[in-house]
């Protein structure tokens, strides 16, 4: 199988232009069903796969104790695969075929309230090279809603600060443009003026944020920093990288957003993605309500 695994992996890299997180995602759920086809079922090569044998990975799945939603990607995965591999005539037959996805429930995501945003923008005092960077930091990305991936992928040539917006490229390498706020725009300017060239040392890249030894800033990295300011900022919710882009999104509909709108900023290929922010407002206000009407 893995001759198979390999093909696979490449085609959704090149052909589809999946992200490099997606692809490793599929590749470590590939290799663990690989692992079990051999070591437990006995099974060498894509042919002797049926559909009792993935039952049996997936029964393994769940008495391992694996949450519902791992389940329901390594089928994703698994389905992915097979159909792929039928399709290029690498195997004969698509034992996945019948294999059904669950629909898992959606958790409605964790975002921060207009004071807490405030309090954690406000985190990164001082003139110092890393504050001014921090700042113009977390002010893009709440400004526009990117991704993690899709901000540290952020180059100079694709911030416009004259024009107010961003380039963007997310995922399967699509484009699109977010407008950037005044406030984005002048941490932005200041940090191109006063920071990045410092920290670049002698490097030369075009990356708009870079760490301390003037690389671009890794994932790792602005985890740190994000946990960091967090904890000045006295933030006591459970905060990701995500949950910036989470207030992004609820701020707006709650202000009177166009859902469209939200769904284009947001690079969502499917609006009903950005529904889920329309149940966060509602789930919002009726806090709001049971919190200060008199007969709530």
């Amino acid at each position: 199988m893995e001759h198979e695994i390999t093909e696979f992996l490449h085609y959704i890299r090149v052909e589809r232009g999946l992200s490099t997180n997606t692809i490793q995602s599929y590749q470590r759920d590939l290799k663990q069903y690989e692992q079990y086809m051999k070591n437990v079922e006995g099974i060498k090569s894509i042919g002797e796969i049926d559909r009792p044998t993935i039952l049996h990975f997936l029964y393994h799945l769940k008495e391992q104790g694996r949450a519902e939603t791992t389940v329901a990607r390594m089928i994703a995965s698994i389905r992915a695969f097979h159909q792929f591999a039928l399709r290029e005539k690498l195997a004969e037959l698509d034992p996945s075929v019948h294999l059904d996805i669950p629909k898992a429930a959606k958790r409605l995501p964790k975002v921060l309230s207009l004071e807490e945003v405030e309090a954690l923008l406000t985190a990164p005092t001082g003139n110092d090279v890393f504050a001014i960077r921090n700042r113009a930091l977390l002010e893009t990305l709440y400004a526009t809603g990117m991704r993690v991936s899709e901000l540290l992928h952020l180059t100079v040539t694709d911030t416009h600060l004259t024009m107010g917006f961003v380039r963007c490229v997310g995922k399967g390498n699509k484009e699109r443009i977010i407008p950037l706020g005044s406030a984005a725009s002048k941490a932005i300017e200041y940090y191109l003026e006063h920071s990045r060239l410092t920290l670049m040392k002698k490097h030369r890249h075009d990356f708009l944020f870079v760490n301390h030894l003037g690389k671009p800033l890794s994932r790792q990295g602005f985890w740190k920093v994000l946990k960091q300011l967090a904890s000045k900022a006295r933030i006591e919710k459970e905060l990701t990288p995500h949950t910036l882009r989470h207030s992004f999104a609820t701020h707006l509909l709650e202000n009177g957003a166009d859902l469209r709108a939200v769904q284009e900023m947001l690079g969502h290929a499917d609006i009903s993605t950005t529904q889920i922010y329309t149940h966060v407002t509602k789930a919002r206000m009726k806090d709001v309500y049971a919190q200060y009407h008199p007969r709530a």
